[in-house]
């Protein structure tokens, strides 16, 4: 009988490193996995969806062309985790299929603002988000990129700018919190918003702003700074 995945380390089990590191973490296959739920006697859900990686190709598209019986034919895989997964796969593709919402333009700090604070305002921890924009200044995607303690959260430029180069962003927006409530920037702050800057520079990126919220009030670098 082989080792059941419970007996891995929990940042190599499929749901725990989820819930850890976020969906993005994981690979095709221990996605597969998560969705194939358990395995058998003989093999773990990740060596069940390995075997239907290694027979689509290694992707989601030939995944996506099996049929029920084909699934069916691993030992391991019966009607209930094949359906499971195709309907996982066309939910995907109505995904792709759907038409984008319009998304905002930003134009000013109170508009960055309006977008975020619901997210960050009310915190007893520190977050850093990043809002990537194209060349008209509208909204390609937020994201939060880091989280901190109540009073510091850690900054890690290289991945802000390889996100921003890889969505093609022309420009960025940074946006923390503060919890104690006072939107003031401290010298950490500064230090970041210059290092953030030059990096994002050196890509053709511009950095708009450094927005810092504290409940109902925020601190605008730009707006500070023109």
């Amino acid at each position: 009988m082989t080792n059941t995945i419970k007996t891995w380390q929990k940042e190599d089990r499929p749901r725990e490193k989820m819930e850890l590191k976020g969906a993005e973490s994981l690979t095709n296959t221990e996605l597969i996995a998560i969705i194939i739920r358990s395995g058998n006697k003989e093999k773990t859900a990740i060596d069940l969806a390995r075997e239907l990686t290694i027979r689509s190709s290694g992707t989601l598209k030939g995944l996506s062309l099996l049929s029920l019986e084909q699934f069916m034919e691993i030992n391991g895989i019966g009607r209930t985790k094949a359906i499971s997964i195709l309907a996982a796969l066309e939910l995907g593709k109505r995904l792709c299929s759907e038409i984008p919402e319009i998304q905002p333009q930003i134009n000013s700090s109170q508009s960055a603002v309006k977008l975020i604070s619901p997210f960050l305002k009310d915190l007893q921890h520190e977050e850093c988000w990043v809002m990537y924009l194209n060349r008209a200044n509208k909204l390609i995607s937020k994201e939060r990129v880091s989280l901190g303690g109540l009073s510091a959260t850690i900054m890690d430029i290289k991945i802000i700018v390889k996100k921003a180069v890889e969505k093609l962003a022309s420009s960025i927006i940074m946006i923390h919190n503060h919890p104690s409530g006072n939107a003031c920037p401290g010298e950490q702050d500064k230090k970041q918003t210059k290092a953030l800057k030059e990096a994002a520079s050196y890509f053709d990126i511009s950095l708009l702003d450094h927005i810092i919220i504290a409940g109902n009030k925020y601190y605008s670098f730009s707006d500070e700074n023109p």
